[in-house]
């Protein structure tokens, strides 16, 4: 037998009278390169629906607020599609940012809403998430009106949600003289499928990460005790291990996880 083939072979090793049996050696997987999802630009061919994306940031933290934001892109080459993706995917903190900042100078309409802690251990964080959601619809909706945007008060419009659940968004209808249910599909995944979702992620995600940023440089505490500024408020080993030892503080939510141990 040559050497090659022997070292694949099981060998037994004897030592201190007990045997150890050695397991054939398994050749290293090879790195697979993955390719970007292509997101679709849109779910209706129809140019004459708005498509509001709609996503959040902050839901799984045991700390601070919840942010949601809603846009709606242009169905046309003024936007620039193919910088969205799913704002996980960002690596670059300079890069997300300069296209949060993107989609705010080119994008039809959007608006980035949040709900407080507070709000979260009061309702939970389902329906704070919900509140916050109607809230950046309606901003959404507010300003492509004013922008005149929109096309009359019976435009067409469609919301895709990020996720599995939404309760639904009605408004009156002055025209019509009555309250309307806004049509609306739920997308699991939505932020790595459709760009508008994307685009909603990015700016959630950028306004959330920026409120951390702001209160940890009011509060350095926050920093040397939890280390916030890096766990953004997910339950990190450094977190787990301030609240231990110092408590939680007025940020904290106090219906999630080790908080409630500390109330």
């Amino acid at each position: 037998m040559s050497n090659k083939n022997a070292q694949w072979e099981t060998m037994e090793i004897i030592e201190d009278d007990e045997e150890e049996i050695q397991k054939e050696p398994v050749a290293p997987k090879k790195r697979v390169k993955r390719e970007p999802a292509v997101l679709k630009k849109y779910h209706f061919d129809d140019p004459g629906v708005f498509e509001i994306g709609i996503d959040e940031a902050g839901r799984g933290p045991l700390f601070g607020r919840v942010y949601t934001a809603a846009v709606i892109l242009p169905k046309d080459d003024t936007f620039d599609h193919s910088k969205m993706k799913d704002s996980k995917l960002f690596h670059s903190k300079k890069k997300i940012s300069e296209v949060s900042e993107y989609i705010k100078q080119n994008a039809i309409a959007w608006s980035i809403s949040y709900e407080d802690e507070k709000v979260i251990d009061d309702i939970n964080i389902l329906q704070a998430t919900q509140k916050a959601m109607h809230k950046s619809i309606t901003s959404t909706y507010m300003m492509a009106t004013e922008k005149k945007a929109l096309h009359g008060e019976n435009a067409k419009i469609h919301l895709l949600v990020d996720g599995n659940y939404f309760n639904p968004y009605t408004q009156y209808n002055k025209t019509r003289k009555m309250v309307e249910t806004i049509p609306y599909t739920c997308v699991e995944g939505g932020d790595n499928k459709y760009t508008c979702i994307a685009a909603a992620s990015i700016l959630a995600k950028v306004a959330r990460d920026e409120y951390i940023e702001s209160l940890c440089e009011e509060n350095p505490d926050l920093i040397e005790k939890y280390g916030i500024d890096s766990n953004k408020g997910y339950g990190a080993k450094k977190h787990l291990e301030g609240i231990k030892e110092h408590g939680i503080t007025i940020w904290h939510r106090r219906s999630f996880g080790i908080c409630k141990q500390f109330v």
